[in-house]
């Protein structure tokens, strides 16, 4: 995933340059607003060109006559913010892809050229290679599908399309109609939602899928995601998605790219500045400066505007559609990037002393200690050949293993100085009490998380620590701790207190759980003046 930058990159592979060439010669578009309504050549953005650099990589050992195997990247996911024009840009991508040079074709030697006129275009276009470029031809029949949750949906990309063919030479090439748009060779542009069933399992060679972060179980949009991606697979074509920020808590297929660990999907997301704070407006200002860095067609003031509306009644939607950050809906305990702003890199050395955070199940949730040094880092300890003190029951038959986890503890409290650990003793009751029996009662307590005041104050204890700007507290960045941290939502008890729950059954909250107990363990450690370093004992010569 791409963070926040300053607009510069590096283009130092070999990409089919000649696909945005092609795109500036080919698509034009009337401008919005202005005086002049001529057609013009779309040019693209920074950011856009970045991502249409990357989509065209090709390999270094690519070989002629390879589809969607001579690429880098099988497939593409751009996260940008409302109005920052990822429509039009997916609009010019999928004209590529229809009669534009989108393939490898070898590698040049200098010389060889791409002449529109070979390929039904009249327009008189000459690309001419440099040696070592590698060049590129069009599909022989393109069969593309523009996707998206409804046909309003799917406007984004084909309205565009339309007036960039009717614009330009493309019209010769291209036939516009409303639901479809005929190529060469009995190819087609097919508009499709999910309700048209009879096309989805089509072979295609491509697929626009518009704004994936709505795209759910619940509506429909997963089944299409995975159906498109079968035929694609089947004519080794790929795919581009194009999507504002999502909420977290509805697993959309956009959260699924971006968390998936196959090497051959890109992922550009600009994300601002974790330690801002959208509710503030000079904050939001600087917010809206980065992620619509680039798009020179956006007002921010006019932006600024419709997000101080949204914030009103849907601050969440607001930050997601305007701030271009990952942001879940009501009900959130902490702002994910306030959680991820505390990342550190830090040793902590044997025999330093810490605290210890553990809650345990046994065959659904996750089980898992986490570690806190008395200056206040936080961190998931390791326990064997460096294996990470999480176990989810999934990775070991369906049951969480017990021996394991004694086992951990063990080498834990010999490893470091242990001045407390906290144990949410359900499930676990009899390890906990032999802990206590091994290791001494002042040391191992029982901490129960279903104790409203406690666990309440505990939580609002971490919240604090990790959010207002003097606290010392910080963490090693745990992938899965700041997961668990996100889908944590608070679970409303009288007296306008909470707990921890589940956004949703399938999202974990466990690890998030366990960094309150650790940090409750440590905040009392600190007042008990464990924190202290011991008095060393005087010895007297005689």
């Amino acid at each position: 995933m791409v963070a926040a930058d300053d607009g510069t990159w590096s283009l130092d592979f070999p990409t089919l340059y000649v696909v945005p060439d092609w795109i500036s010669r080919h698509c034009r578009l009337q401008s919005v607003g202005g005086l002049d309504d001529t057609p013009m050549p779309f040019e693209m953005y920074d950011w856009q060109l970045r991502i249409t650099a990357n989509l065209y990589r090709v390999k270094p050992t690519a070989q002629l006559g390879q589809l969607a195997t001579a690429f880098h990247y099988r497939r593409a996911q751009a996260v940008a913010p409302q109005k920052s024009g990822k429509g039009p840009w997916a609009a010019s991508i999928v004209a590529a892809e229809a009669v534009g040079p989108v393939l490898f074709n070898g590698w040049a030697r200098g010389g060889e050229r791409w002449r529109c006129s070979d390929h039904r275009c009249g327009c008189g276009w000459i690309y001419e290679y440099e040696p070592g470029e590698p060049m590129g031809r069009p599909w022989n029949k393109p069969l593309i599908q523009i996707t998206a949750t409804s046909e309003d949906q799917t406007d984004n990309t084909y309205r565009p399309l339309q007036e960039m063919i009717r614009n330009g030479p493309l019209a010769e090439v291209m036939r516009v109609g409303e639901q479809f748009i005929r190529l060469p060779n009995d190819g087609r542009i097919d508009v499709v939602t999910s309700s048209a069933q009879s096309r989805l399992g089509n072979p295609i060679t491509f697929a626009s899928q518009d704004e994936t972060g709505i795209w759910t179980e619940g509506n429909g949009m997963t089944k299409v995601a995975t159906t498109q991606r079968r035929g694609l697979a089947g004519m080794s074509g790929r795919s581009l998605e194009q999507t504002n920020a999502w909420d977290p808590t509805e697993n959309s297929v956009a959260q699924k790219t971006a968390e998936t660990k196959a090497k051959d999907v890109y992922r550009f997301h600009r994300l601002p500045p974790k330690d801002l704070d959208y509710a503030k407006k000079p904050e939001r200002r600087r917010i809206h400066a980065v992620v619509y860095q680039g798009s020179h067609h956006v007002d921010l003031d006019s932006i600024e505007g419709e997000a101080a509306e949204l914030m009103e009644k849907e601050p969440a939607e607001a930050e997601r559609f305007y701030g271009n950050r990952i942001t879940a809906g009501m009900g959130t305990w902490m702002v994910q990037d306030r959680w991820d702003a505390r990342a550190a890199h830090e040793d902590v050395p044997d025999g330093t002393r810490i605290v210890l955070g553990f809650d345990g199940s046994d065959v659904d949730d996750w089980t898992g200690l986490r570690a806190e040094t008395l200056d206040g880092f936080q961190f998931t300890p390791t326990y064997g050949d460096g294996l990470p003190c999480v176990w989810d029951p999934e990775d070991w038959d369906g049951q969480v293993p017990r021996l394991e986890v004694d086992a951990a503890v063990d080498e834990l409290m010999s490893r470091y100085d242990v001045a407390r650990m906290y144990c949410d003793p359900p499930y676990w009751t009899s390890e906990v009490a032999a802990w206590q029996a091994r290791y001494g009662e002042k040391r191992v307590s029982e901490w129960q998380t279903y104790r409203v005041v406690q666990m309440h104050a505990a939580c609002e204890q971490l919240l604090t620590d990790v959010t207002k700007k003097d606290s010392r507290f910080r963490h090693d960045g745990c992938e899965t701790t700041s997961l668990h941290v996100r889908n944590a939502r608070k679970a409303a008890r009288p007296a306008k207190r909470y707990v921890l729950r589940k956004a949703a059954a399938h999202l974990k909250i466990d690890l998030a759980v366990i960094s309150v107990v650790c940090h409750e363990a440590a905040t009392d450690a600190i007042a008990a003046g464990l924190a202290k370093p011991k008095k060393k004992s005087t010895v007297i010569v005689l």
